[in-house]
């Protein structure tokens, strides 16, 4: 594999949405040639506990443990030392938690452990805004959670990645970015809304692609991460 492909490889994290350890683990071994990064999320971590954690590390694998954090203060900063001592390499808090929440879980974290911020869920749409008390476009909501992480410490943002040429060109290359909502062309269509292609993802500023179904729901999941890696190289 040329050092391209490995650049390309390093910007796609593959999300575990599966409800079993074994199924994890085959999926993670079935694409170690391919991928470096795996994403850890509710259904998994609630079904499996750390072990699953530790399982996917132990195969060489990098985890981005997607838990979402938002609770008090004190919760997040306990919750994220126990993800620091798991070995993640990325572990995302809810940038609604606010300033002081955000601070102690930047408190909080160790060694090269990236925390971030989610900003607004690809699920949601202005709709979903209005229905929580928010009457607001979600270009405006999106940034001004992002202004408050960045200015508390965050250095990693999750957002669609209809928001990432807006963060990108707002902060720089100070940030990570990092867009859920990545659907190559041939996916089906599922409940995000805000989506975008990889490539369309990568020019807009993402330095980072989750990509979940196209990849677990294919019957071939290799040849989807192939075709996915072709697309980004093009």
């Amino acid at each position: 594999m040329n050092s391209r492909s490995i650049a390309a490889r390093d910007k796609i994290i593959v999300a575990l949405d599966v409800p079993r350890k074994e199924a994890a683990l085959d999926l993670v071994r079935q694409l170690a040639g391919q991928i470096s990064f795996f994403k850890i999320g509710l259904q998994l971590y609630t079904a499996e506990g750390p072990e699953i954690v530790r399982a996917v590390r132990g195969t060489g694998a990098k985890v981005v443990l997607d838990l979402k954090l938002h609770d008090i203060p004190n919760t997040v900063a306990r919750a994220v030392r126990s993800a620091a001592e798991l070995g993640v390499q990325m572990l995302t808090v809810h940038l609604s938690g606010g300033e002081a929440m955000i601070r102690a879980a930047g408190s909080a974290r160790s060694g090269d452990l990236l925390l971030l911020g989610v900003t607004l869920l690809t699920s949601a749409n202005e709709q979903t805004l209005r229905e929580i008390g928010i009457p607001d476009k979600i270009d405006n909501h999106v940034l001004r959670l992002a202004k408050l992480g960045v200015s508390a410490g965050i250095a990693g943002l999750v957002a669609s990645p209809r928001e990432a040429k807006m963060l990108r060109a707002e902060f720089g290359k100070e940030i990570k970015i990092v867009t859920p909502g990545v659907r190559p062309g041939w996916a089906e269509e599922v409940d995000q809304k805000r989506v975008m292609t990889p490539r369309e993802a990568l020019e807009a500023g993402a330095d980072y692609l989750v990509i979940g179904r196209p990849i677990t729901a294919h019957p071939d999941p290799s040849e989807a991460v192939a075709r996915i890696l072709d697309e980004i190289e093009a």
